[in-house]
């Protein structure tokens, strides 16, 4: 199997606060791959540091053989990685079909229509509501075209923060259903979530973050076992 990316020896700093430390994990493609960690862990600057913000200060972040840590933000969306980013960040003044052509910036317009009949078939509601202005729609629909919009630059690698956050029990069971359909089709995905017990059932593979650095690995079966795991992010069930 192909390595896709690989975080080599990564560290990060805010200023003299050290956020990441020498972490070393990979992505193969076709894999589903889970970062799970408590809130405050590191999980989203390890995810944002891809984009260079913040910089890494020391180590590699290397995408499909070439080290892409200094990189700009439009270069590396342009070579194949999209971000569903925590909170959404969706275009509120904007429709559901608006916000869906705003996925298609890195790399034209070319595939746009196609594309987004794809996404409205993956996403039955957000084509009920393609002319809705978005923030009129609940924060499950808000997801969902959060996720729709990374795909429309058609990703190698899709990357997922925190895609359960602030979500009825009953809709994260749905954002979970909805990232296993798009894994079928063969997307490698990246997933860092707090809810651990969904994330783990989904991933191939996953890694447990505490402070900075990587603690555990193994798949996601094993660390749905993990007596560690259990105690400390599925309340000893």
């Amino acid at each position: 199997m192909t390595t896709l990316m690989e975080f080599k020896e990564v560290d990060v700093h805010y200023g003299p606060i050290q956020a990441l430390k020498k972490v070393s994990l990979t992505v193969t493609e076709g894999e589903i791959v889970t970062l799970i960690g408590a809130n405050g862990a590191g999980k989203s600057t390890l995810l944002m540091s891809i984009f260079g913000q913040p910089r890494i200060s020391s180590g590699e972040i290397v995408y499909r053989g070439e080290d892409i840590s200094q990189k700009s933000a439009h270069y590396v969306a342009s070579h194949g990685l999209a971000q569903s980013p925590e909170g959404r960040r969706i275009f509120p003044g904007m429709s559901v079909e608006e916000n869906l052509l705003m996925g298609t910036i890195p790399i034209g317009m070319e595939h746009a229509e196609k594309d987004m009949q794809h996404m409205f078939e993956l996403f039955p509601r957000l084509k009920e509501r393609r002319n809705q202005r978005a923030s009129t729609m609940s924060g499950g629909e808000q997801q969902m075209l959060a996720i729709a919009r990374a795909l429309m630059s058609r990703p190698k690698l899709l990357l997922l923060d925190e895609p359960s956050l602030g979500l009825a029990p009953i809709i994260v069971k749905q954002i979970f259903k909805i990232l296993e359909d798009v894994a079928s089709t063969g997307m490698t995905i990246f997933l860092v979530e707090q809810n651990a017990n969904h994330a783990l059932k989904l991933a191939d593979r996953g890694y447990v973050m505490v402070n900075g650095e990587i603690r555990l690995t193994g798949t996601g079966q094993e660390l749905l076992v993990n007596p560690e795991v259990r105690e400390a992010y599925l309340g000893g069930h």
